[in-house]
């Protein structure tokens, strides 16, 4: 499978994006090397290969839930610089 540039003119049109004569070629050979890798790696027999979670053998040290005194609402609500009864009020920010 390879792209043509008339592929590429359609792909860069639903993106949004738009390229000189240079960088058109220049994208072009990119993604078609991309696609080429894609295909070369399809030729790999993973059968027996177990998927990655993970790149490295690490594993996360999770702690155990415990149940603790949380903090209260007069407590949350004593150091916010603006609020009104119940809530914290911040600055508007969708118009």
């Amino acid at each position: 499978m390879s792209i043509n540039k008339e592929t590429l003119e359609k792909i860069a049109h639903l993106a949004r994006l738009q390229f000189d004569e240079k960088s058109e070629e220049r994208m072009l050979k990119d993604l078609n090397n991309m696609l080429s890798f894609v295909e070369k790696l399809q030729e790999l027999d993973t059968d027996n290969i177990e998927p990655l979670q993970s790149m490295t053998f690490e594993s996360n040290q999770l702690r155990e839930d415990k149940v603790k005194e949380h903090l209260s609402h007069e407590d949350g609500m004593k150091n916010a610089p603006k609020k009104d009864a119940d809530y914290f009020r911040v600055p508007k920010v969708i118009e």
